[in-house]
């Protein structure tokens, strides 16, 4: 045995839904931002936490999971992982001592807290109790001598007295409260998007990381969680090595790994044994890529989202002829779920490589379970009566359900294709528990021959799709056009930017009440608090409008603003409110070869007002909060328009909970709670100018059932809900940018609003709308012209029904 040093601790929580993900991903960015060289775990199965873990620590994110890798192999797995780390980090998974159903907490946070004899800091949601809570830490921290309950982070307080019932409550059992995080924070964990981060929203998830650490930093105590970690004993065992357990192959075969937004799901020690066994890993992306790494001779698909970017897999033509011609030709294949979906036919009826003789739909039931395997006969991986432990998490079936049939789950039904060069199955492994799973790979790798070059037609329309080129300059806009006016009886809309999904219960009854108050006049002090609150700001910093509009009126009305600038393509209100009140408006227009991305040194010196949007209308583009800070200066007011902010999942890069001198945030509660009925919106910013336009305010110019939404939408229950909805719609426009990339239609990528802007050419919007759908035009955005059109994010139906008629009107 190897006696070594690893300070490290558990995360974990009573339940679900306590805050652990966001506080272990926080500590981590936390820890490795005082210099601490921090490695990330994950108790559990799950793909999607560890790659939030290795934003926050710069080093891959690991799993620790007794089911799929054995009870033994947890700590020599968590030293290999933790090699060159000064300290581990181990989030959990569901309640602490929550794991396999019927297995006594097999599994659990608790079992691989005592396997790998680490204390546990416990994450505790507050918001509903005070001393209770100490009952319940109690109860937690007494249950299991084998687990060590080493300190607790409180979370959501609701106040510093609330904070204090508590800590007083714990204070007899001799833990320590490491900190307390308030439900007012805003702390919350980066974009939990049906996979991990895609690779060019990283720079905007890194600043949400940062700004988790910093919100951290400050309310916890970080030397004594590092002393937690310190009183870890020593970990008799040596560090798991992959190349102990395979054998190098000659002539280093290549194995193409899907990559990309659509494969986010390999297990790191699965590259790290394929490389060990002799073979040279290269990562393609099935979306962007148009032809597999050279040389290739095995392919590894692993798990992700297809369904979510079935579009956009379908439209690279010469990549999936190539794969499915690979797989015919017997080029060793391994696919695990989504890799499964990919070789069908098709998902939900859109094409993918056709490799099996089999349709992939999605289901609303989600299958998620640890299973245990048992081979049928010899194929690629497996050999017959062999076990191997695995989980299935998805919400699609494949219909027929198997050809050959190679694996056997335990009720006794199929669950894949195999064959002597084809493994694919709805089962995701962890090769760190079955290594002769990679050495199988790696043989068959090197007896096979490189898969065949792809069709230069189909490379010739994959690249097509990415071509975006300058606007025409010799325009005048009407600036007055409205996406509400592009609808008529009959119009599918695609035009307005307004939800689609129903209005929430709490939302209605909110209203309902508020009409029973209508003959008062409304006083708006209540909601301005409720706002003040949910972005951590004083009252005086926020002021309830009539809408988004208003704010841009008032704005206008404010100063004797000597050099307006208004940074398009943008929402044209704010250039009519200062036109109409008498100033002249100076604009800096982004360009598309730039991804309309603003350059900060394009903003005149001079300019004492500056209006950005962001995410910006038309565009969706996301500016990074540090080309928006770089705006600031003494003497200048900066507006940033986050009208849309609320339909970015985490609202990163919002700047509502930024205290700066010169900035104000202009936020509509319209989109995201479809009530265009109802002009309910917000200004939060700098004191001073927020009093500056208070007085140009009218008297009551807030009706009573805006400020009702205004209060409605401001607690945890809205800010939950409207979390989910920004999820949803970051799903819904994945679809919709795929499937317009399928067309060979360019898009502004990478959107992150609730519509994209696309270039399909001159006259689209006039054949759309007669083809019965309407779109919003873009030529009244000043930098654009009519080859552009404005769409909004809408369900799969809609937009699928758009993506047919479109495909039609080309034929």
């Amino acid at each position: 045995m190897v006696s070594a040093s690893l300070p490290r601790f558990v995360v974990a929580a009573p339940a679900s839904g306590h805050g652990k993900t966001t506080v272990a991903t926080g500590l981590m960015a936390a820890l490795a931002a005082t210099g601490h060289v921090v490695s990330g775990h994950k108790v559990g199965p799950d793909y999607i936490d560890p790659g939030y873990h290795s934003l926050a620590t710069g080093r891959p994110g690991r799993n620790l999971d007794p089911h799929l890798v054995g009870e033994d192999r947890l700590a020599p797995l968590l030293k290999h992982g933790a090699r060159g780390a000064s300290l581990a980090v181990i989030e959990g998974v569901m309640g602490l001592y929550d794991g396999q159903i019927g297995g006594d907490g097999f599994a659990s946070t608790a079992h691989v807290a005592a396997v790998t004899r680490s204390p546990v800091v416990l994450v505790v949601d507050i918001s509903s109790a005070s001393r209770t809570i100490g009952a319940l830490v109690h109860g937690i921290a007494s249950f299991d001598p084998a687990v060590r309950i080493a300190g607790v982070i409180l979370n959501k307080s609701g106040s510093q007295r609330h904070a204090d019932e508590v800590r007083r409550s714990i204070e007899p059992l001799g833990l320590p409260v490491l900190g307390v995080l308030s439900r007012d924070d805003g702390i919350v964990a980066p974009s939990r998007h049906l996979g991990l981060v895609p690779a060019q929203e990283r720079d905007e998830a890194a600043q949400a990381l940062d700004r988790l650490a910093a919100q951290v930093a400050e309310r916890i105590d970080l030397d004594a969680v590092v002393e937690i970690a310190r009183s870890a004993p020593d970990l008799d065992t040596a560090a798991w090595d992959p190349a102990d357990h395979v054998t190098p192959v000659e002539g280093a075969p290549v194995v193409a790994v899907a990559g990309g937004r659509a494969f986010t799901f390999t297990y790191a020690e699965t590259t790290e044994l394929l490389e060990a066994a002799g073979c040279r890993v290269e990562v393609f992306d099935p979306l962007t890529s148009t032809e597999l790494p050279a040389g290739t001779r095995a392919l590894y698909l692993g798990g992700g989202f297809p369904e979510v970017h079935a579009a956009g897999l379908a439209g690279n033509t010469a990549l999936r002829e190539q794969l499915r011609q690979a797989v015919a030709d017997g080029v060793p294949t391994v696919a695990e779920c989504a890799g499964l979906l990919y070789l069908c036919r098709s998902v939900d009826d859109v094409p993918m490589i056709g490799a099996l003789d089999a349709e992939a739909v999605m289901s609303p039931r989600l299958t998620l379970a640890y299973r245990t395997g048992i081979a049928g006969e010899d194929t690629l991986l497996t050999r017959a009566g062999e076990r191997f432990t695995a989980h299935e998490f998805h919400r699609t079936h494949v219909e027929p359900v198997h050809g050959d049939v190679a694996a056997w789950i335990d009720r006794g039904s199929s669950i894949g294709f195999a064959g002597p060069a084809l493994h694919a199955s709805y089962l995701h492994t962890h090769w760190a528990g079955a290594p002769r799973l990679a050495q199988r790979l790696a043989d068959a790798a090197a007896a096979a021959p490189p898969a065949s070059a792809p069709s230069l037609r189909g490379r010739a329309v994959s690249r097509a799709a990415t071509t975006v080129a300058n606007t025409r300059p010799d325009r005048v806009p009407d600036l007055g056009w409205h996406g509400d006016a592009e609808l008529d009886d009959g119009l599918v809309d695609l035009a307005v930017n307004v939800t689609d999904e129903p209005q929430p219960a709490w939302l209605s009854h909110a209203l309902a009440d508020a009409m029973t108050r209508i003959a008062a006049y409304p006083d708006p002090r209540a909601a301005e608090k409720a706002v003040s609150r949910r972005h951590g700001r004083s009252p005086a910093e926020v002021l309830a409008t009539s809408g988004a509009a208003e704010g841009f009126t008032l704005v206008a009305r404010a100063r004797p603003w000597r050099h307006a600038v208004v940074v398009h393509p943008q929402f044209t209100e704010p250039e009519v409110a200062l036109t109409a009140a008498g100033h002249a408006v100076h604009r800096v227009v982004t360009r598309a070869e730039d991804g309309f991305r603003l350059d900060p040194e394009a903003v005149p010196d001079e300019a004492d007002l500056v209006v950005i949007g962001n995410p910006t209308n038309p565009t969706s583009v996301l500016h990074p909060v540090t080309d928006l800070r770089r705006l600031l200066r003494p003497g200048r007011v900066v507006v940033v328009d986050e009208a849309f902010m609320d339909a970015v999942p985490g609202e990163r890069a919002s700047l509502t909970g930024v205290p700066m001198p010169g900035l104000v945030v202009l936020r509509s509660l319209t989109k995201l709670w479809g009530l265009p009925g109802i002009r309910a919106g917000y200004v939060v910013g700098d004191g001073e100018v927020i009093a500056e336009l208070r007085r140009q305010q009218p008297p009551w110019s807030v009706s009573t059932p805006a400020l009702a939404v205004l209060v409605a939408t401001a607690g945890d229950e809205a800010v939950a809900e409207a979390e989910r909805r920004a999820r949803l719609v970051t799903t819904q426009r994945a679809i919709l940018v795929d499937g317009l990339t399928e067309l060979g239609v360019p898009v502004v990528a990478p959107a992150a609003g609730s519509f994209v802007l696309a270039r399909p050419g001159e006259g689209t919007h006039a054949r759309l709308r007669a083809a019965g759908f309407a779109v919003r035009r873009a030529d009244t955005f000043p930098g654009l012209d009519d080859s552009w059109v404005r769409i909004a994010v809408r369900r799969p139906t809609t937009t699928r029904s758009l993506l047919a008629a479109w495909r039609g009107m080309r034929r």
